[in-house]
């Protein structure tokens, strides 16, 4: 009850947060990570904590494009943040969603990157 209870506010607000490493595994087995397109929730976690750091506001100009949010998702292909010149937007989703403690768009996006992908290459 406890986890359901911090997953809820993980999932339900506007602010950004750290997510703690142990938590992020919690969510991550939850919401199927474990083995997603041959990776495990090891991989994720790693991959997250070399992108974003577990923080969920995280940003980077890139130059010609930005990455947004936990899982540092890419404003040329997959979200629109309105500055990306030839933005795809293939998660249809604005990229300023995939900032602050809600993670659900960013968890949908992310395995969305992955299962085109079949793996972690676009990181």
């Amino acid at each position: 009850f406890v986890f359901l209870v911090f997953l809820g506010l993980v999932l339900s607000g506007t602010q950004g947060e750290i997510i703690p490493r142990c938590e992020l595994v919690k969510i991550l087995r939850q919401n199927g990570f474990e083995g997603f397109e041959g990776s495990t929730v090891a991989d994720w976690v790693c991959l997250v904590a070399h992108e974003s750091s577990y923080n969920t506001d995280a940003y980077h100009n890139n130059g010609p494009s930005r990455d947004y949010g936990i899982f540092q998702i890419n404003s040329q292909y997959w979200c629109d943040d309105g500055k990306t010149r030839g933005s795809v937007n293939a998660c249809h989703i604005s990229c300023s969603e995939l900032l602050g403690d809600n993670i659900e768009d960013d968890i949908q996006c992310a395995k969305k990157i992955a299962e085109e992908a079949r793996g972690l290459s676009p990181w």
